[in-house]
């Protein structure tokens, strides 16, 4: 019997156990599928349609992604739009066009106004208001002005604006930046009427980046083919998305035609770095009126180097033919020479830095040099430590600055900043500004002394 049990029947008839039937998995058979049949049952075409996501998943995780200061809340029920707050919680960030800056605590968005003023009558002539922006204003940086024409750059926006004054008025010549002549805007709406409308989203890449990139690519194909190497060409390519991501940190008039722009990242132009001025830099000539990017040169470049050291008052648009510069005035060019050997000479140093060094004065700020005559080099000696032609707050000496004749050595007037005979702490920051009256013996010294300033002026006194 035991045995009659353990023995084993086989089954010559067809099995009525039917094995389980996968559908299709491979896309191209479930698009075929829905092409050609459809949705079999009624009301089920949603359950479908989201059979595809067994497809289309996420099979990538990016780590450490940078975002901007605010909190990502939720998307909206369409998926188009991703909501945040700011920092604070009171605000939501909407941005103008795709390079615009992403704002942070460093570098906040605020309201702008510039006020044109009759300095003969006192009568408030114009202005321009510039709401939710950020344009530098410390030591005219984001602002120049040249004969009638001035220009003022959006860091935020990534635009510059450009002003003629005449009678009294703010008369908006142009604007770069998006679009970089009058008529580009036109063209585009009229070829794409239905392009996004929201500059932020847009995918093309600016007017005047489009131009800059232009001009890369031509000095490198050039390049390549005069040298029958393709290593220019193939180093833009490599470089590309860097060129892409640069933004106008700063900005000058050379002429009424002509505007020098320095492109940095985007850590750099928001001040988001320790020394932005040792960061990859490009300095561009652009032409505004033919729309035509005329040079480009990095911030390593000798031959800019030597165009700047050659030609400074062109880059400066002194007034005055007598202003020192290091092209006009051995004594200069010895102050400057002495002062590239030192950062040559210095640990980490070397050639290359000290041209990042010189060319960080470029694009230089409007009205930042004094055209004193007691500042000139070839009249005067004096410690460029204390006080320099460069209106820019320095440490302040504890003894007076000595200035002697160039031509004698005697010493001819001292310059003492501060109050005689009062000491200050010595965990205390001292910095003191001069402002030289352009011919008069006359200059006022502005003494800052942790939160305290002392204002003291040094005229003549016979």
């Amino acid at each position: 019997m035991a045995e009659e049990k353990r023995k084993i029947e086989f089954v010559d008839g067809p099995c009525r156990i039917k094995p389980r039937k996968f559908p299709a998995q491979n896309i191209v058979l479930r698009l075929r599928r829905r092409e050609t049949i459809g949705c079999q049952y009624p009301g089920t075409q949603v359950l479908v349609a989201r059979q595809f996501y067994q497809n289309v998943f996420p099979n990538f995780t990016v780590v450490n992604v940078e975002k901007p200061p605010c909190f990502l809340r939720k998307f909206s029920p369409d998926g188009r739009f991703l909501v945040a707050f700011s920092a604070d919680q009171t605000s939501i960030e909407i941005y103008t066009n795709n390079e615009a800056l992403t704002p942070n605590p460093r570098s906040p968005l605020e309201d702008y106004t510039l006020h044109l003023i009759d300095l003969k009558s006192g009568k408030f002539c114009d202005y321009r208001r510039f709401l939710v922006d950020k344009i530098y204003l410390s030591h005219n940086q984001g602002l120049y002005l040249y004969k009638d024409i001035l220009a003022v750059l959006s860091v935020q926006h990534q635009t510059i604006h450009i002003f003629q004054i005449l009678d009294g008025m703010f008369i908006e010549v142009r604007t770069i930046g998006r679009f970089c002549l009058e008529d580009e805007s036109y063209l585009l709406a009229s070829a794409y009427p239905n392009i996004n409308t929201r500059p932020y989203k847009d995918t093309m890449i600016n007017t005047l980046k489009h131009k800059l990139l232009i001009h890369l690519y031509k000095r490198a194909a050039y390049i390549s083919s005069n040298s029958k190497d393709p290593y220019e060409l193939r180093r833009f390519y490599q470089y590309f998305d860097q060129f892409e991501a640069l933004r106008m940190w700063k900005m000058q008039l050379l002429d009424t035609n002509h505007i020098l722009v320095r492109y940095a990242s985007e850590e750099v132009a928001t001040l988001q770095t320790t020394d932005p001025n040792a960061h990859p830099a490009l300095l561009v000539v652009y032409n505004m009126v033919s729309a035509k990017v005329i040079a480009a040169y990095d911030n390593a470049s000798l031959h800019m180097q030597t165009q700047f050291e050659n030609f400074t008052d062109f880059f400066r648009n002194s007034d005055t033919s007598y202003m020192c510069s290091p092209s006009n005035n051995i004594y200069a060019r010895l102050t400057q020479q002495r002062y590239k050997q030192t950062i040559v000479s210095a640990r980490y140093g070397g050639l290359t830095e000290a041209t990042k060094r010189l060319l960080s004065q470029l694009p230089i700020c409007a009205q930042s040099y004094s055209s004193s005559p007691y500042l000139d080099l070839s009249l005067f000696c004096y410690d460029d430590k204390w006080v320099s032609m460069m209106e820019r707050p320095k440490a302040c000496a504890e003894h007076p600055i000595r200035f002697y004749a160039r031509d004698s050595g005697l010493l001819k007037f001292r310059l003492h900043a501060g109050m005689l005979g009062r000491t200050t702490p010595v965990v205390a920051r001292r910095l003191v500004a001069f402002t030289f009256h352009p011919t008069d013996p006359f200059a006022i010294s502005v003494q800052r002394t942790n939160a305290e300033y002392i204002v003291s002026f040094h005229v003549r006194h016979d």
